[in-house]
């Protein structure tokens, strides 16, 4: 069995990728700024989102800190457990769309489907769907960058780490 065909997390491919996506969160700095503040969307709305793209991604270094980043805004054990299994059990009900919006956003490689885009706009506004994009942008890279650099340690210790 090729190798590509035994890692199955999401990878970069192309430094050129990621450049480009450092590119496009490094326009952002504004809203990122404004997302790490808590005023728009709260600490624990924001690692319940980082949880549930990184759950999609498998990025094992993302879930073990924002595991703890969660536990310290006051999510349960329970509920981050949930998230880490792909469901949404225990999370308030007016984050469900959100999260909801952050699993297909992530299954479907960042790629914004219109009409679902225009419900959560409706849903939670302009402003606040932005930085929710903005934070899934942020740990769907750090979820890339994660499982390629385990890619590297699978492919240099011919499978032995980084599974």
């Amino acid at each position: 069995m090729p190798e590509a065909e035994q890692f199955k997390r999401r990878i970069y491919h192309r430094l050129g990728d990621i450049i480009k996506d450092a590119s496009e969160i490094f326009t952002h700095r504004k809203q990122i700024k404004s997302l790490m503040s808590g005023d728009v969307i709260s600490e624990s709305f924001r690692e319940r989102i980082m949880l549930t793209v990184t759950e999609v991604n498998g990025c094992r270094y993302c879930q073990y800190a924002h595991t703890k980043m969660a536990l310290k805004s006051g999510l349960t054990k329970e509920e981050i457990n949930a998230l880490s299994s792909g469901t949404l059990h225990n999370c308030p009900d007016e984050e469900v769309p959100a999260l909801l919006y952050a699993q297909h956003w992530a299954e479907n490689k960042g790629a914004r489907d219109g009409d679902v885009r225009q419900e959560i706009i409706k849903t939670y506004g302009e402003k606040k769907t932005q930085l929710l994009e903005v934070a899934m942008k942020m740990i769907q890279m750090g979820n890339l960058l994660g499982n390629t650099w385990d890619f590297l340690l699978f492919r240099i210790s011919f499978g032995k780490l980084g599974k």
